[in-house]
């Protein structure tokens, strides 16, 4: 709420003090304002710009509950940013640009080590305990990510959206690596006289390559007869008689917690009960318990009645920087877990379950709604005072989801895993809505005096089509001349000469704030910026704009 209302705030200072923030022509210059007087203006100008380039950083630190809820309350930049949870997750794991994750060293790879080796120096405790309690020591572990590492398959093959036939190729397949340290760890659990069991959510049809992928990757304690899999309801795989649901379909915990009952009905007391998902652990029926890290997939499941276990909760607090390199620090639970982020985003846009958001009623176009019915009073006033003092007033805009919306595309189309020719597709068909809001502020300013001048990151090919699809949609006030794209570096299409970058890719940042500059100069029409909106930082970073206006939008992250 500061940055947003230190926008607000910026934008009102331009309209009711013109000669102090814009820059005024020569022409209306000379026969008003002393040299002093445009001193003070510059000095002004620039110190707005370095509050605004103080202003253009990513949020640090986060409040999201498990269950996607937060996105009703915390805002679009209140979100961990959707890209910048997978970069943080992949530099946990170490992983490549393919998405498959270092078998040898990783923060992951460390933080397993270093909680085996503390649960290993508890091993013989427990077995006595359970000694002394008269019953057969024994440990439980889950399969995916406890004692299986799915992550290959999970970031790799999946990309982060689960595919249970995909899945069931990698099981039969036996494709998983052990888990770091746990073949170690059920080993110390065997030598120190435990019987090990497996409870998993994998169905029977898949327990035969289970088990074979354990014993391929060094497991010795696992067997047919202690390795629980769950029923598919098909010719012999029923539900056992153990096991008593509330509905006809069983929960994670009911299933788990009940197998685990009936395990200790057999003589065994589950001294310790491992597992990387709360779900693998709620419900009792263990001594003791012990939650592996694993931010790439969330499993949730209602308690069992009467339970209260409020330590096998997810955390609710993160720190993570946009870049992605909290990985390294922050350990497993502390890394935004991408469920919880997707159902989040998907609360915040009031999605449906085929990722379309809703176009008249979500937590994100009552914030667009607010922040553009603030701000369009202001930037009008700016834009009609501006051309009174000759400023030439213009107003710079990005395109996608800072005036055309592209959720539908990055959920409902491509399940958050951008797919340039998919893009295109979307493109050429001019499909994107207007982001709420946004019609109404341009054409306002528009019609007050300003100049619209489009920027985008799409490409000249795409010209034509993003124009056509701004007309579509209700704005009325771009011009082919004043709309940029991106050169493709095809044919005519090439870097334009007011652009130098640092190496042959330009960067987003030198790509727009130097096309921001060229709009300043006479051959770019000569224009004051007075406001820049874009839902990036990189849209914004660079300068050569009065007022930097950040719209929220934690579906992807373009540094």
């Amino acid at each position: 709420m500061h940055r947003r209302a230190a926008t607000i705030a910026a934008i009102t200072i331009a309209a009711a003090a013109p000669a102090f923030t814009l820059a005024p022509s020569a022409s209306a210059d000379s026969g008003h304002h002393s040299p002093s007087t445009r001193v003070a203006q510059q000095h002004s100008v620039k110190s707005l710009k370095s509050w605004a380039d103080h202003q253009l950083t990513p949020r640090t630190h986060f409040t999201m509950a498990a269950d996607g809820s937060s996105g009703q309350t915390v805002g679009g930049a209140g979100i961990p940013n959707i890209d910048s949870v997978k970069s943080t997750i992949r530099t946990y794991y170490n992983a490549d640009s393919k998405g498959i994750a270092s078998k040898t060293s990783s923060p992951y790879i460390s933080e397993m080590n270093t909680i085996v080796a503390k649960e290993t120096k508890k091993l013989k405790g427990l077995y006595q305990q359970s000694l002394r309690d008269g019953k057969k020591p024994a440990v439980v572990f889950d399969a995916d990510d406890t004692t299986l590492m799915t992550y290959d398959m999970e970031d790799g093959a999946m990309h982060f959206n689960f595919d249970p036939a995909l899945q069931d190729v990698w099981v039969q397949g036996q494709k998983f690596p052990a888990t770091p340290a746990m073949v170690t760890f059920v080993k110390a659990a065997q030598d120190a006289g435990f019987t090990v069991f497996g409870l998993t959510g994998r169905n029977d049809d898949q327990k035969a390559a289970t088990v074979g992928n354990l014993k391929k990757v060094g497991y010795t304690g696992f067997t047919s007869d202690r390795f629980y899999t769950k029923w598919t309801g098909k010719g012999d795989s029923q539900q056992p008689s153990y096991i008593t649901c509330a509905t006809a379909k069983c929960t994670t915990v009911e299933y788990k917690a009940g197998t685990r009952k009936h395990i200790e009905s057999m003589g065994y007391d589950i001294a310790l009960n491992v597992g990387d998902q709360f779900s693998d652990l709620q419900g009792g029926y263990a001594d003791h318990t012990l939650k592996l890290p694993n931010p790439t997939y969330y499993l949730p499941s209602p308690d069992l009645p009467g339970m209260n276990e409020p330590r096998l909760a997810p955390r609710t607090h993160f720190t993570m920087k946009a870049d992605g390199s909290s990985g390294k620090t922050e350990g497993g639970e502390g890394i935004p877990n991408i469920d919880s982020v997707k159902s989040t985003i998907r609360t915040y846009y009031n999605a449906d379950s085929k990722g379309i958001a809703n176009k008249v009623t979500s937590p994100y176009i009552s914030e667009m709604t607010r922040l553009t019915s603030s701000i369009t009073p202001a930037l009008s006033a700016a834009c009609t005072l501006g051309s009174v003092f000759g400023a030439k007033p213009a107003i710079v805009l990005d395109a996608d989801d800072t005036t055309l919306m592209t959720y539908d595309m990055e959920n409902g189309a491509m399940k958050f895993n951008y797919d340039p020719a998919l893009q295109d597709v979307w493109v050429q068909g001019q499909k994107f809505p207007a982001t709420p809001g946004m019609v109404d502020l341009v054409n306002a300013a528009q019609k007050s005096g300003c100049t619209l001048i489009g920027l985008t990151g799409r490409n000249d090919n795409q010209k034509a089509a993003t124009m056509g699809n701004l007309a579509k949609v209700g704005y009325t006030g771009f011009t082919v001349p004043n709309y940029y794209t991106k050169w493709t570096g095809s044919g005519d299409s090439q870097q334009p000469p007011y652009i130098t970058c640092a190496t042959a890719k330009c960067t987003t940042i030198e790509y727009k704030s130097q096309t921001r500059a060229h709009v300043e100069t006479a051959s770019g029409g000569g224009y004051t910026v007075i406001a820049n909106f874009g839902d990036q930082f990189s849209d914004l970073i660079g300068g050569h704009a009065i007022v930097p206006v950040k719209l929220p939008n934690p579906t992807y992250y373009l540094p």
